[in-house]
């Protein structure tokens, strides 16, 4: 069996040829990919299409169709992008219906978040489970749903925005929210938390490494704040210790709502997890129920690489057996 992925992003967008197997998606072919803000909506939909019929004729047989990943909002069920933040000017686009009419192949769209559960819970550190919780935790904090070994898309293809969620009162702004899940656990909100936790330093007549002066504290990233903290540096270890803390609130909700046996995490949790865990493990320890904390594992995701290819794919894949089932 083939299959063909497409990966629409703010940065950029590809198209690939994979064959699934059982535990595995082997990438057979990859286009180059295309930066997004190059192109209009219309040419890039051109370009993209273009690729898909060049794996179809690198396939060794007619693929099953093309799984669409791309950041929400999105009517999966009429296959129509409705301007995604990060893509200005993809406004009520039918992306499935101009694929499937470029290619002769079937198409189904979804959202990103939903699409790298799928591709977790199939083929990565998801394998087995009925019941999983995939967290995105990078640039935003967005989430998909395994419920009872199917994908949970709401009424309006809205379920998973975790990120909306208010944790409290006050703290980083993230999803338009003050003290939102996002504003905590992102990167965008690591790097609020940490001009936060500088400028107290700073105030206090201190020299933090992680940013010594009032000139660099714009400049703060995340990224910087992991590095610091993978080499010790106290300060920087105590933003995601207080990341981490919320980052527990968050999941404790979700481990008593839904009662999960995995959560997958991606990411800033994947890279930063020995900073991150230990204190949202505590928070867990404390705010959850007994049988439902018992049940649930909490991992880093296993296809960080690669996973906006297999995500798409295998969209392609989950809704191509669907329909098979129906």
């Amino acid at each position: 069996m083939f299959a063909i992925g497409v990966d629409i992003g703010g940065t950029k967008c590809a198209v690939c040829l994979g064959r699934p197997s059982e535990n595995h998606v082997e990438i057979v072919h990859k286009c180059p990919p295309h930066a997004t803000a190059s192109v209009s909506p219309q040419e890039m939909v051109r370009l993209l299409a273009a690729d898909v019929r060049t794996c179809i004729a690198l396939s060794p047989e007619r693929p099953v169709g093309i799984g669409i990943s791309c950041g929400g909002p999105l009517d999966s069920r009429t296959g129509r992008i409705l301007s995604p933040p990060n893509l200005p000017g993809w406004d009520d686009l039918p992306i499935v219906d101009e694929l499937q009419g470029r290619t002769g192949l079937p198409a189904w769209l979804c959202n990103d978040a939903n699409a790298c559960a799928l591709a977790e819970w199939r083929f990565g550190a998801g394998r087995g489970c009925s019941n999983l919780l995939f967290l995105t935790f990078g640039t935003g904090l967005g989430a998909g749903l395994i419920l009872n070994r199917r994908l949970y898309t709401g009424a309006c293809d809205m379920a998973g925005e975790l990120g909306h969620i208010r944790l409290a009162q006050y703290g980083p702004v993230g999803y338009g929210k003050m003290g939102s899940f996002e504003g905590f656990c992102s990167g965008g909100g690591i790097a609020q938390l940490a001009r936060l936790f500088v400028m107290q330093e700073l105030q206090q007549g201190k020299k933090p490494a992680l940013c010594p002066n009032m000139d660099q504290l714009g400049s703060i990233t995340a990224a910087d704040v992991g590095r610091a903290a993978q080499v010790g540096d106290p300060l920087a270890v105590s933003i995601l210790q207080a990341a981490g803390e919320q980052l527990g609130k968050g999941l404790s909700m979700v481990i008593d709502l839904l009662n999960p046996e995995r959560i997958v995490i991606g990411s800033i949790f994947a890279r930063c997890r020995e900073q991150l865990w230990p204190a949202a493990a505590r928070v867990i320890a404390a705010e959850t129920l007994p049988a439902s904390r018992a049940a649930c594992t909490v991992v880093p995701c296993a296809l960080s690489e690669s996973v906006g290819d297999i995500a798409a794919l295998t969209v392609a894949l989950y809704y191509q057996e669907k329909e098979n089932r129906l």
